[in-house]
């Protein structure tokens, strides 16, 4: 059985104003198998956040299903763990407190909370920060703090929108590395949500190409590449090429000018 699974799923917005309906996402189907390290790679604009917020339960499809393991999604559930754009911390809690912020919720000790949250924040590369505050850290940092929370949960699945689109090239790479560390150590599903074609490629054991709005599938490529992945190699520049050629005839709508270029 699929981890996840999405059958004829498509997403109309109703636009009051202007009194017409929106596709954002038009007839998509998934399957997600377990420790799959899926890529949703489009145009901005495509629907790939709003497909991740219906497997998260954030958003509810017009048409269609969405299960996690064979169970209809229908709300948000700690079975999945969600890594947003911002790390979205509490600024007023030192790193173990944010991590360990879902046991304090269900009224854990603060001994047992430390304990748990050490070993995730060692997970994520975070040893001896413990007691930093996340104005303290750099943007990267505080990205770490938000996977080890979601890691914490013991998610079957992690949901990824982005996260690392606001952080500079280098500290980008070093965390795309050190999140396919993460993903083998912790060995879940992950869903992750990017416009970067070489990230995709980078991270993904597959890659779900999407259209312009509305969106549609237009290719799941399964990637065969030895980590770590060279961007330079033949075989990957083989693969970004025929993504490319997938891309270019979406080239006339504007959405595209966010993707990458060769």
């Amino acid at each position: 059985m699929a981890t996840i699974e999405i059958s004829g799923v498509s997403k109309v917005f109703k636009d009051a104003k202007r009194k017409a309906d929106v596709t954002a996402l038009d007839d998509i189907n998934i399957k997600v198998e377990k420790n799959q390290f899926l890529c949703l790679l489009g145009p901005s604009g495509c629907g790939k956040s709003t497909l991740l917020n219906m497997i998260a339960g954030f958003e509810k499809p017009s048409s269609g299903t969405v299960t996690v393991d064979g169970q209809l999604i229908t709300a948000p559930g700690s079975e999945r763990g969600v890594v947003f754009q911002q790390a979205n911390l509490m600024p007023w809690l030192p790193v173990w407190e944010n991590v360990g912020f879902h046991l304090l919720l269900r009224g854990g000790q603060k001994a047992v909370r430390r304990e748990t949250a050490q070993r995730y924040i060692d997970m994520v590369g975070l040893t001896g920060f413990e007691n930093h505050y996340p104005s303290e850290l750099s943007g990267g940092m505080n990205q770490r703090v938000g996977i080890a929370r979601a890691l914490l949960m013991n998610p079957q699945v992690i949901l990824m929108d982005e996260p690392f689109g606001a952080l500079d090239e280098q500290t980008r790479m070093d965390m795309q590395n050190e999140l396919v560390r993460i993903w083998q150590e912790h060995q879940g599903t992950i869903v992750f949500v990017t416009h970067g074609i070489d990230e995709a490629l980078t991270l993904g054991t597959h890659v779900a190409v999407m259209s312009a709005r509305p969106g549609l599938i237009r290719e799941i490529i399964p990637l065969d590449l030895p980590r770590p992945r060279d961007i330079t190699s033949p075989q990957f520049n083989e693969i970004k090429r025929h993504v490319l050629d997938l891309l270019r005839s979406e080239r006339t709508k504007p959405s595209l000018e966010t993707l990458d270029h060769p």
